[in-house]
């Protein structure tokens, strides 16, 4: 027998160990995303899974895999082929017909820290990338997506299954918005603001979704635990900015996600800076807190968001600075934000899916 016929699964596995995700830090090998291997005649073939669609490195993470099994002695050929699968959350429920396989809440302590300045953009992000996405506006005392998204009213026609969600920038949203005048105060106690939350998660026609984005009012009150009570949460994300003040209320939010059981995707500090047109930068609500919050709770810091008037603008014209300044630096780093934000929530999928598997196997 020859030597290229020698050549194991097991030896291409232990040289597979050591590719990880160069932004999220996971093993690819270890969360079973390196699959169908076969060996022939000295030719390698497998598939990498990525579970984030137009992920920035997967090209570079590709090449490693194949300049790894390339150096095993006897091959002479490898075929890496990419495939894309968001993974479906398992603990989902109370979706009614929908088909949403990642639920990702966007929350803050306080208002006024742009918290549904990183929702839009989050929504707005993941769609570019090439997802199935929709946005819940669960902010029902300050129902703001519309006017940031640049749509006032839902469409006529009812859905096969339910309202038929709004659309802008090639995502769906839903908002109560689009159900009262612009003035209109919205004064309701808590079995209202339920009723309202079930009815956006459940009779809305959200149809098949990789994320849906839920953008929830400030504080820890009634809003996040109806909306905890009707679905499961796949991740939070909490926004903060980098003064103190901020960032006692966002600890609150953190707090509140694992008093319901949601784990904790990571925090975002936004307004981090200013740069100024020499190029120094100014600390305007201090610098680092966010950060130093996210190692004090054992949670990921998924990144810093320079303060620039264009997300002001974008905000008021309904036109979110993802699409009218894509290179910009507010951008590359809500890019950056949305990517791990995609990729830990895809984590928690996935952990979701082995635990429903063990217990029922067991």
């Amino acid at each position: 027998m020859s030597e290229k016929n020698n050549l194991s699964k097991e030896q291409i596995l232990n040289a597979l160990e050591t590719v990880k995700d160069p932004l999220a830090g996971f093993s690819y090998l270890v969360q079973g995303l390196i699959r169908d291997i076969e060996i022939g005649e000295g030719k390698v073939t497998l598939n990498l899974v990525s579970i984030v669609p137009s992920h920035p490195y997967m090209d570079q993470i590709k090449a490693e895999v194949s300049e790894k099994v390339s150096a095993l002695e006897g091959v002479n050929r490898v075929d890496v082929k990419v495939l894309v699968e968001v993974p479906k959350d398992s603990r989902l429920k109370g979706t009614g017909n929908s088909k949403i396989k990642t639920l990702i809440a966007v929350a803050s302590g306080k208002g006024g820290v742009g918290k549904s300045t990183v929702s839009v953009n989050l929504a707005v992000i993941l769609a570019q990338m090439g997802a199935k996405v929709g946005l819940m506006d669960a902010d029902v005392y300050g129902p703001n997506i519309p006017l940031m998204m640049g749509v006032s009213e839902l469409p006529a026609q009812k859905g096969e299954s339910g309202i038929t969600p709004a659309e802008a920038h090639q995502v769906k949203m839903i908002s109560i918005g689009f159900m009262v005048k612009p003035d209109q105060p919205i004064v309701w106690r808590g079995p209202m603001l339920h009723s309202a939350i079930q009815q956006f998660v459940r009779d809305v026609d959200w149809g098949d979704l990789d994320y849906l984005v839920v953008d929830l009012p400030p504080g820890t009150g009634d809003a996040q635990l109806s909306l905890a009570q009707t679905i499961s949460i796949t991740g939070g994300v909490i926004v903060t900015l980098p003064q103190q003040v901020s960032l006692e209320d966002a600890r609150r939010g953190l707090e509140m996600f694992r008093q319901l059981d949601i784990p904790i995707i990571g925090v975002v500090e936004n307004m981090s800076f200013l740069e100024l047109p020499d190029g120094q930068i100014m600390d305007i609500f201090g610098s680092g807190g966010g950060e130093k919050m996210a190692a004090a709770a054992g949670v990921r810091f998924l990144g810093p968001i320079p303060m620039d008037p264009a997300v002001r603008e974008g905000g008021d014209s309904g036109k979110p600075i993802a699409i009218t300044q894509p290179d910009s630096k507010v951008t590359t780093a809500l890019r950056e934000i949305t990517v791990v934000a995609a990729l830990e929530a895809g984590l928690i999928a996935l952990k979701s899916q082995q635990e429903t598997l063990s217990i029922r196997i067991s």
